[in-house]
């Protein structure tokens, strides 16, 4: 089910996405510069009520098995939510992307959910978190690396 558009305006990825209890009327998609494979390609940011840029979610790139489409996966999460939403863009004819809802399903041959995990744990503990880097959070608490302030109003 398509819930958004994301366009390219002077290169720059925004759009908004909205279904029946979720409005995100301004989203942007920020390049990720990492040399970690497992990295992802973009994050996902959102403007809070206090007008701030906010990520809200990250995508890797990914291909379908059955036609060999490359398109981008993710979720998009924040406490609001009663668990992580995942999405799929793919390429659109304007050069940017439609945003489509996609429900985890099950795989009886992998024994369980296919798709982004609704949790970090499993059965054997937590769960790898490998590609998302270390803390964001300096020695005195404060904001560094990715999740910094800007200074700027669209930061991607």
């Amino acid at each position: 089910m398509n819930i958004g558009e994301i366009f390219n305006v002077n290169n720059r990825l925004t759009g908004s996405i909205a279904t029946r209890t979720i409005d995100l009327p301004r989203i942007g998609l920020r390049k990720v510069m990492s040399e970690n494979e497992k990295a992802p390609v973009y994050e996902i940011l959102a403007l809070n009520v206090a007008r701030r840029w906010v990520q809200i979610g990250a995508l890797w790139e990914a291909v379908s098995k059955r036609t060999g489409e490359v398109f981008l996966a993710g979720n998009i999460d924040d406490p609001s939510l009663p668990e992580p939403m995942p999405i799929a863009l793919f390429p659109a004819d304007h050069g940017g992307y439609m945003v489509a809802w996609r429900r985890d399903t099950m795989r009886s041959d992998f024994g369980g959910g296919m798709g982004v995990s609704r949790t970090n744990y499993d059965d054997r503990g937590p769960r790898d978190q490998d590609g998302f880097g270390g803390s964001t959070a300096g020695a005195n608490g404060e904001l560094t690396g990715a999740g910094a302030p800007f200074g700027e109003e669209d930061p991607f």
